[in-house]
């Protein structure tokens, strides 16, 4: 429990978290995912809470920035081939500790940052290399509510999640 309390901002990948990893490939070649609502309450929650919340992910997605931008996510990473220049941007621009920073993560792109994070997690369905390295591995899988579980831990454990609705 002692891990959550220290949390200051959540990284999340994208494809294999907030989705379920599977694309859709239209007949015109449009790639279609999909997202989880409850993951994107919490992540509004975490917000309000005023925990950072960003996103590193190697797609490009228009789509899915825009849902994430709805959300309130300002911190978003797209088209990336090394996240680890990416995460020591993040670090550098908001002076945070990287012991003060959970990473979501599910294959071999988010190895070496959640290496370098406070709290490294995964969902549960995550490749084996990445499940020995996290110390939070969630009982949902990427895009049924891996990231809702996360943030409701991290918020319970600051008091910031609601006792009732």
């Amino acid at each position: 429990m002692d891990h959550f309390k220290q949390i200051k901002a959540i990284i999340f990948d994208v494809d294999g978290v907030l989705t379920d990893s599977i694309l859709h490939i239209t007949e015109s070649g449009e790639l279609l995912r999909r997202m989880n609502t409850r993951d994107g309450l919490a992540i509004k929650m975490a917000l309000a809470a005023g925990i950072r919340v960003a996103i590193m992910t190697g797609g490009g997605s228009q789509g899915v920035v825009s849902r994430l931008r709805n959300l309130g996510i300002q911190d978003i990473y797209i088209k990336l081939q090394d996240k680890q220049e990416a995460f020591e941007e993040f670090i550098d621009i908001y002076g945070l500790d990287p012991t003060n920073i959970a990473y979501m993560g599910d294959d071999w792109p988010d190895f070496e940052v959640m290496k370098r994070c406070g709290l490294p997690s995964c969902p549960s369905d995550a490749i084996e290399e990445i499940q020995t390295i996290s110390k939070f591995v969630a009982n949902t899988a990427g895009g049924a509510g891996c990231a809702r579980e996360l943030i409701e831990n991290i918020l319970k454990a600051q008091s910031g999640w609601p006792a009732e609705l």
